[in-house]
This record gives C-alpha cells, sequence and structure tokens, in this order.
C-alpha cells in the first residue's frame, strides 16, 4: 500500500509537524483553506475516521478538542471548524480549520501555501502547541 499519511507519519516524507504522540500526528495541511489548517491523523493506518476502533475514534477527537483552543489563540480565530470528508487521501483525518466568518469551510478556497508561510506558521503552533 503506498499512502500518503503513512509515509508523512513514518518520516519518509518530510511535513510541517505541529504535535504528536506515540499514536497521532497534527501538521498543516500544504493547501491551507486558512493559514493555520491543520491535518489530525492517526499513525496507524485506516481507511477512514468511521472505520477507527472506538478507541481510537474517541481519542483522535480529544486530541482534536485540546488542540482547538491554542489553535484559534494562535491564528486569532473566531472559531475552529472540523471537517471529516477523506476524499483526498484514504487515511483516517480531521481537517481542523481556523474561521473567521461563516461559509469558509468550502474546499475550492484551498490554496497551496509557500515553504516560508508554512514554516512561519509551524514556528508559531509548535509554541502554541508546547503544553499539549
Amino acid at each position: 500500500m503506498n499512502c500518503l499519511f503513512c509515509e508523512i507519519a513514518n518520516k519518509k516524507i518530510a511535513s510541517f509537524k505541529v504535535w504528536e504522540n506515540e499514536d497521532f500526528l497534527a501538521f498543516l495541511d500544504i493547501a491551507p483553506i486558512n493559514p493555520g489548517h491543520v491535518l489530525l491523523i492517526p499513525k496507524k493506518h485506516t481507511k477512514d475516521v468511521f472505520s477507527l476502533s472506538d478507541d481510537v475514534y474517541d481519542k483522535i477527537f480529544q486530541i482534536a478538542k485540546k488542540i482547538v483552543k491554542p489553535l484559534k489563540k494562535a491564528t486569532l480565530a473566531k472559531k475552529i471548524g472540523l471537517v471529516v470528508e477523506g476524499f483526498g487521501v484514504p487515511h483516517a483525518h480531521i481537517h481542523l480549520v481556523p474561521t473567521y466568518k461563516g461559509n469558509e469551510l468550502n474546499p475550492e478556497r484551498a490554496k497551496k501555501a509557500s515553504s516560508a508561510d508554512l514554516k512561519k506558521m509551524q514556528k508559531i503552533l509548535l509554541n502554541s502547541f508546547k503544553h499539549l
């Protein structure tokens, strides 16, 4: 199996990692809807969120909940949108998207970010997430 997110989780492909533990990884989406758009994945491959075991399903949403407060503060977002759709990569993942007004979660708004912009946001979020 050739899974982009498995390769990122196994450090075979570089990412703009902002948080991880033994079982989960959070990194910046390289084509964010808004700056600070984070992808949260389980490191173990599962095809989609609804195929996760109950335990892992509960844990990924608990982690998402912990990430939201520092993400919101770091990006000055009014809210953090949560999206589960899974068409882009067949590996369970959650999108956490800083939002500032209604109707911002349309994936057609996503634009490829520069490495410099991603590195700058990574530094901000690493600092914000260091106590998680």
